[in-house]
């Protein structure tokens, strides 16, 4: 028996029950690993409240962790009981243990930690597609980055500037601001005080940005599009605030000839060798010292109800990291 997290019925926090569960031997093409560190993450609250329907109750939440291979199923010929690994995977995250498909699994370098690399999968391989693929980010770009002090928000602001850019952040507070610039911002703007599009039509000469890259999503949905130049390229990649809904596509004409996008990880890692590259390209990033993961915040597992309440009031910056 294994400690888990359980939810039985969709709600608040309080429904994140700490219980043991049975794992059963992994199967072909699956491994068995011990959890060292789990990923906390926006997504793992929209599987709790029902926003993101799970494919059955009771579930586990969370998708992404880091640990060690136990055992190895029929098949599996990458990974050996005993290697650090990273992964990626379906629900089931929040555990002593899990059984992941080998395919949803990366060799970990040394050079990374459990926990840099547990609170980087999702947010990390985030950060590969947007700059990397969803908007090729080049040398005098502009772009503009949302909840800038978050963990997506700190990865793509460090990126983008070693790849080049001017980045321009989006923060609630002074102290996020003050993260998002030591992350490498190069102005911020308080969303709560200023104006965020004339901000950045100032920062910019009235020029606007390449591309908008906002997981804030209807709160900011309209600032975003009008801080893009003509022909800009909105990258809108999650739902902070609510989803975005009832779009009129005269408004993308009417505002430049704009380009919208809503880009999501699996699709970027369904093929195996293109998560590959995404991850060693992440790993790369980060042993060079071009994209450092600021670990803010951890939790026991069994106070993940608290990390959770904390994620959602947005009193977390950077990282947060669950501990089985």
């Amino acid at each position: 028996m294994v400690k888990a997290i359980r939810v039985h019925k969709t709600g608040g926090p309080d429904v994140l029950q700490l219980e043991d569960i049975a794992l059963p031997a992994p199967g072909p093409g699956q491994l068995l690993i011990r959890n060292r560190a789990i990923g906390l993450n926006f997504i793992d609250t929209y599987f709790r409240t029902g926003l993101y329907p799970a494919p059955q109750l009771p579930f586990t939440p969370g998708n992404e962790s880091a640990g060690d291979v136990l055992a190895v199923g029929e098949g599996v010929t990458e990974f050996k009981p005993g290697d650090r690994i990273a992964c990626v995977a379906g629900l089931g995250a929040y555990a002593e243990e899990r059984i992941v498909p080998a395919a949803a699994a990366v060799a970990l370098p040394d050079a990374v930690s459990y926990e840099a690399a547990a609170s980087m999968m999702l947010k990390g391989l985030t950060a590969e597609y947007l700059l990397h693929r969803t908007y090729k980010v080049k040398p005098g770009d502009t772009i503009l980055v949302h909840a800038a002090a978050g963990g997506t928000g700190t990865i793509l602001c460090q990126w983008g500037k070693a790849l080049g850019a001017t980045v321009i952040g989006t923060a609630g507070s002074k102290e996020k601001a003050d993260l998002a610039r030591a992350h490498g911002a190069d102005h911020v703007i308080l969303y709560g005080e200023e104006d965020v599009a004339a901000r950045v039509k100032e920062i910019t000469g009235g020029q606007g940005c390449d591309v908008v890259y906002d997981g804030v999503g209807k709160d900011t949905f309209v600032a975003s599009l009008d801080s893009l130049k003509p022909f800009g390229l909105l990258a809108s990649f999650g739902n902070a605030s609510g989803a975005v809904d009832g779009v009129n596509l005269g408004i993308l004409a009417s505002k430049g000839s704009l380009y919208v996008t809503r880009p999501t990880l699996n699709t970027h890692t369904a093929k195996r060798e293109t998560m590959v590259e995404m991850a060693k390209n992440l790993f790369g990033a980060v042993s060079s010292g071009k994209v450092t993961v600021a670990i803010n915040a951890r939790f026991p597992l069994a106070e993940a109800a608290a990390a959770h309440r904390a994620l959602e009031s947005r009193g977390t910056t950077g990282s947060t990291v669950i501990i089985p």
